[in-house]
């Protein structure tokens, strides 16, 4: 796992092997098994997580049981819940593998260590909160404009690795539309 991160750390940053190696020294591998929990709603979020393998979601519970998808995470994501994480707080979402996957986590008081003695890993964490901050408001204004072909459609083109390895109803709840529109939109699709 984690030659995996070695890769990924050593294309996105500036970081040397020395800086790399003292991040290794305070990760810690991790295997989840398909449906296992990472973070339950409630507990605090105590780990910044990266994925090496596999594919996590992240989702809320209404009270009435059903699931509101909010983020997938896959090869090369990182993973948590930032307001329980920074604010530790209970968090009101659940984290869980959707198949088996490969992580890599760090305690909240070692990453926040790493980030003061290793000034690349701030500007590269900073970098990646306004990307993710830029990708959250482009996909609640996807929500609020686009109908529901054009969710599904710029889905499939955002995340081609991702759409042929979840089941429907967790396209149509990431979505925000019903299963029923899903399956109608693809058989639209087929009979083209």
């Amino acid at each position: 796992m984690f030659e995996e991160f070695k890769t990924y750390i050593k294309e996105n940053t500036k970081l040397n092997d020395q800086e790399v190696q003292l991040m290794l020294e305070t990760a810690v591998n991790r295997t989840l098994r398909k449906n296992e929990v990472l973070l339950h709603q409630g507990e605090i979020c105590r780990y910044k997580t990266f994925v090496t393998k596999g594919l996590l979601r992240g989702y809320r519970l209404k009270e009435d049981g059903s699931e509101h998808m909010i983020w997938f995470s896959t090869k090369d994501w990182w993973i948590l819940d930032p307001d329980s994480y920074h604010s530790k707080t209970p968090s009101n979402y659940i984290i869980d593998a959707i198949e088996e996957s490969d992580v890599i986590v760090w305690s909240k008081e070692n990453f926040d260590q790493l980030m003061i003695s290793i000034p690349g890993l701030k500007t590269f964490s900073d970098l990646l909160v306004n990307k993710n901050a830029s990708m959250t408001r482009e996909r609640v204004f996807r929500a609020l404009s686009a109908t529901p072909e054009e969710k599904y459609e710029d889905f499939i083109k955002t995340y081609p690795d991702i759409f042929p390895r979840l089941p429907l109803h967790l396209v149509a709840s990431y979505l925000g539309v019903s299963r029923k529109t899903i399956t109608r939109i693809r058989h639209a699709q087929l009979k083209r």
